[in-house]
């Protein structure tokens, strides 16, 4: 068996000429071999064509052919534009819709093999392909007799991918991240059985805003239904963000043009996009820069509502009262403290979480008022320590006020355990095959944060922080439950490590599987009950 603790990221030199190729039409791909674990890596190719000068702020387009020769695809390519700690302009570019093929050793072109597709999270203002090494998961899949194939791809950020404003409203110029994840879901369609996988038999899996962005996927039975056979949603879903009419936030539009220096006297005109179509690249992330140092939102650019026709025509919970969404099985989940990461340290009173809740859900589109429905809340969730998140720590309030537990609960379940939860019934009532879990793994360092937003990733992708022998064989476990749902539409092929039996949600079983290694079991659907029941009871309120 594969020793798979014997891992070399994709940026390990190799001899081009022991490098595996891939013919694509007239162009030669030119990959490269990580023999230490047995798998070859084509990077950097362009999904779409560069989305710079008149392509700015508009969809992508899909790239069908490269030029004749062969193409260098030993790397992964530049980050999209953002504002990044860390990331240099150089390590950046507008230029950047490309796409990462990571398989296993000797895949031919007729191997058929499933594929597992990831779209990063990052709140929309951050995140790369090249930051998910996935060859613990392929490692796996090849050890447990289901080999697969992972993609990932770099999609438009901040300003750039999500642009906001009358505007972009009306050219319909908004949610561009989620076009460049379609287009590079197409482009897997046109491309992925020269690479030895089946286009039939394509998953997508996300995090986060990557999640949020799958999920809408799903509001487009005659897209995705198209582009693949199921999901898996790991913390994001449809209505994760509040969703606006792109007009909502012209302020924060306007912000960004006029910190562009060659366009910032037009920045109020409602007219920018000739203007913005000129400057360069560095302008470019000088007005995203402006926008992040004043927006008192860790979100400023998410997806938007864009009317008939578009990705978002309405609520998702309207959209599910209709019927209007793909009957795909998927696995949903969320971690145990989704809100910790949310909401700042310095919170320490009622009126606060009070102005918060009025600030990030006004207006409101529902009858029934928001400030209404802002006070019920906050009787639902008492200031009292115990009841709040980080859950499970008692009465202790790690040095800060017990109001952050207080709003760490709120919006944990506000954003993301409502949502699942709405989603996964929604679809389980329509008998859609679905799987939910809650990951309640405790972290390694214990803090205000809890099991933390985003802390089973590194579990999925085989490297958990905490190096116990039970929590390694969690993370073991949960890659196995993950690649079996991929390569046969359920947790439960009986390949690989030995598991519990995932029971799937139905309208009889509301049950989720608790990651947990001291307690890897069935638990039921039913925390917070009382809260989340009348967060999901009239969603319009919320923007959902």
């Amino acid at each position: 068996m594969l020793p798979l603790a014997l891992v070399l990221f994709c940026s390990q030199f190799v001899s081009l000429d022991a490098s595996p190729t891939v013919q694509l039409g007239k162009t030669t791909l030119v990959g490269r071999e990580i023999s230490s674990v047995q798998q070859e890596f084509f990077g950097n190719i362009p999904y779409a064509d560069p989305p710079l000068a008149g392509l700015r702020f508009r969809a992508p387009v899909l790239k069908s052919s490269l030029d004749p020769g062969p193409f260098n695809a030993t790397e992964y390519g530049p980050a999209c534009l953002q504002i990044a700690t860390g990331l240099t302009l150089n390590e950046m570019s507008e230029d950047c819709l490309t796409i990462n093929v990571l398989r296993p050793a000797g895949t031919s072109s007729d191997s058929k093999l499933p594929v597992m597709f990831w779209t990063y999270g990052g709140g929309f203002v951050g995140g790369q392909a090249s930051t998910s090494n996935a060859s613990l998961i392929v490692a796996q899949s090849v050890a447990r007799g289901t080999p697969i194939i992972f993609i990932n791809f770099n999609y438009r950020l901040g300003p750039l991918g999500f642009p906001r404003g009358q505007e972009a409203g009306g050219q319909g110029a908004v949610n561009l991240g989620i076009k460049d994840q379609i287009a590079a879901l197409q482009w897997v369609q046109m491309n992925i059985e020269s690479f030895g996988g089946d286009k039939n038999k394509v998953t997508m899996f996300g995090q986060s805003a990557g999640s949020v962005m799958t999920s809408v996927l799903f509001l487009n039975p005659s897209i995705v239904c198209n582009l693949a056979r199921g999901a898996i949603f790991e913390s994001g879903y449809q209505g994760t963000a509040p969703l606006f009419s792109p007009a909502r936030d012209e302020t924060e539009w306007e912000t960004f043009v006029s910190g562009v220096p060659s366009c910032s006297d037009i920045a109020t005109s409602g007219s920018t996009f000739g203007c913005l179509a000129q400057a360069n690249t560095t302008e470019i992330l000088q007005g995203f820069a402006l926008v992040s140092a004043v927006s008192t939102t860790l979100t400023p650019w998410p997806p938007v509502l864009d009317g008939p026709g578009g990705l978002i025509p309405d609520f998702p919970s309207a959209l599910f009262q209709s019927g209007q969404f793909a009957r795909l099985p998927f696995i949903a989940g969320t971690v145990l403290d989704e809100g910790t990461t949310f909401v700042p340290q310095t919170i320490n009173s009622t009126e606060e979480i009070l102005e918060s809740i009025l600030s990030l859900f006004s207006p409101s589109s529902s009858p029934t008022t928001l400030e209404e429905s802002a006070e019920t809340v906050l009787q639902l969730y008492p200031d009292i320590p115990a009841l709040g998140s980080p859950f499970g720590t008692g009465n202790s309030t790690f040095g800060l006020s017990s109001q952050f537990k207080r709003a760490a609960a709120i919006i944990g379940d506000s954003d993301f355990q409502a949502q699942r939860r709405l989603w996964i019934e929604t679809a389980a009532n329509a008998g859609v095959k679905t799987f939910g879990y809650l990951f309640t793994e405790p972290q390694p360092t214990p803090s205000a944060l809890g099991v933390f937003h985003a802390s089973e990733l590194v579990y999925v992708f085989g490297k958990p922080g905490n190096t116990s022998p039970a929590s390694e064989e969690l993370s073991r476990i949960m890659t196995d439950y993950w690649v079996s749902f991929v390569t046969s539409l359920t947790p439960n092929d009986g390949l690989g490590v030995a598991r519990p039996e995932w029971a799937q949600y139905t309208p009889q079983n509301k049950t989720l599987m608790q990651l947990n290694d001291a307690n890897l079991t069935m638990i039921p659907d039913d925390y917070r009950a009382d809260q989340i029941t009348f967060l999901n009871s009239d969603p319009a309120i919320w923007r959902r």
